[in-house]
């Protein structure tokens, strides 16, 4: 592709409709992460009911932390670069992008290589300071040393798609987790029910299909056709291109430590108030929320470019009207996943588990933990407001209120007076808290952004 197709093809973010480039850009980062998240659901719902121990289900669930722990780190690269990529290129330097990338390429290995190592190591007493109880530790330790080299792909395919999406390239963003996805989709229950591979085989199938998408989204950046690729030079470290990386990457990175710590925290009390049978139970949560938080997310990718290419060049009407229509719509999502789950417990549980004692205690998680889940799809979209205009210390700020600030002392305060119903009801309060702080600190910015210089009419 020539330079003057790339012009054109970055032109476009501050110069289409608003509207029409909101759902060019979002639709398919939408696909992207909805069927990215499937990977996680589809092995749950298989492991689910291909091993009829009941532990199993409850052994997955103790995984999710140290999971959620290794994608924090690779999105400490890859938001940090996309994120970078936006803004440089709406500055028209598209060699300190090319650089941005090769560097961070190197740094999403190297990190990738040592997390994998010391989970290996050390997978035991990680475990078990994540609720793992001596009946569900054989099913997490199995599991997650097998999945552990694939989360190392996962983390450069995810990152990397983002970045080629930043770059003007969001449906081939889409078909990178859409091949994932669907031999993910093909090899599990053929490992589990065909191989009877039991735990091991679903975590091979998640390696296999990782292996083949990062083949696959690499390749892209080896193309010399396509708007930023490698070339000669841009694999020598930057320490100034590192660090900016990692200091957007923060908030990102934070946000999914946070969840690790959360999960950690959640599946002791849940332990101690509920037994595994409550800590099966939120596998159930934790899967049906992915789906609707990961459109959200989806629709964050899809409006990063917007908002970082049309901040860098100055356009101000262009970037509030992104945001306004990104927030309207993630309220939308979030607000159908609160009346799904409230309408049909009974059915969404049963999709994960067979064991009645289980499904009885995931229809309680899922009435109370999800009465305020509607707005939290304002939330998420604040708070990657500010981490696409590359201001990592409030978006950091905002992924700690809902996550640490509030949920921690909720979870420390209220299951020894409610029990386990005070654990479920830590969910929904976080969330109303968070939410007011999240809108305080917006509209602050917003006027704030008005005042520093004249709006831009198109």
């Amino acid at each position: 592709m020539d330079t003057t197709e790339d012009d054109i093809r970055l032109k476009e973010l501050a110069t289409a409709p608003i509207g029409r480039l909101l759902v060019k850009y979002s639709l398919p980062a939408v696909t992207g992460t909805v069927v990215s998240a499937l990977y996680n659901i589809i092995d749950s719902i298989v492991i689910g009911h291909a091993i009829p121990d009941p532990n199993v289900v409850a052994g997955i669930a103790v995984t999710f932390p140290v999971m959620t722990l290794a994608t924090a780190l690779g999105m400490l690269i890859g938001a940090g670069a996309a994120t970078r990529v936006s803004i440089v290129l709406g500055q028209k330097d598209h060699r300190r992008a090319e650089i941005i990338l090769g560097n961070s390429v190197q740094l999403s290995i190297i990190i990738g290589i040592i997390y994998a190592s010391c989970f290996a190591i050390f997978i035991e007493p990680i475990l078990m300071m994540f609720g793992a109880s001596t009946a569900t530790l054989p099913y997490a330790r199995e599991f997650i040393l097998w999945v552990l080299p694939g989360m190392v792909l996962i983390n450069l395919t995810f990152s990397y798609n983002n970045v080629m999406r930043a770059s003007g390239y969001p449906t081939k963003a889409m078909y990178t987790n859409m091949i994932g996805a669907i031999l993910n989709a093909i090899l599990a229950p053929l490992f589990l029910f065909g191989f009877n591979w039991g735990i091991r085989g679903a975590a091979l199938a998640t390696d296999i299909s990782m292996m083949i998408t990062c083949i696959w989204v690499m390749s892209h950046f080896f193309n010399r056709r396509n708007t930023l690729h490698f070339t000669r030079g841009t694999f020598r470290f930057d320490w100034s291109v590192i660090r900016s990386v990692l200091y957007i990457g923060m908030a990102p990175f934070l946000i999914n430590v946070c969840g690790s710590l959360i999960n950690a925290i959640v599946n002791t009390s849940l332990l101690r108030y509920g037994g595994d049978n409550a800590i099966a139970a939120v596998v159930v949560f934790n899967r049906f929320v992915t789906i609707f938080v990961f459109i959200v997310i989806g629709i964050c990718q899809g409006m990063q470019p917007i908002l970082g290419y049309n901040y860098g060049a100055g356009k101000h009407d262009r970037l509030f009207r992104t945001l306004r229509l990104a927030a309207v719509t993630a309220v939308i999502i979030t607000t159908i996943g609160c009346i799904a789950a409230h309408i049909w417990p009974s059915q969404i549980s049963g999709m994960f588990m067979t064991d009645d004692e289980q499904i009885s205690e995931a229809v309680n998680c899922l009435r109370i933990a999800t009465i305020s889940f509607w707005m939290v799809g304002f939330q998420i979209i604040a708070t990657n407001f500010f981490q696409s205009l590359g201001m990592a210390g409030k978006a950091v700020f905002l992924s700690l209120t809902r996550q640490i600030i509030f949920m921690v002392p909720l979870l420390f305060i209220l299951p020894p007076i409610f029990g386990l119903n005070g654990v479920w009801s830590a969910f929904p309060i976080s969330d109303v808290i968070a939410t007011i702080v999240a809108s305080v600190m917006l509209i602050w910015q917003i006027r704030r952004i008005r005042r520093s210089a004249p709006r831009v009419s198109l």
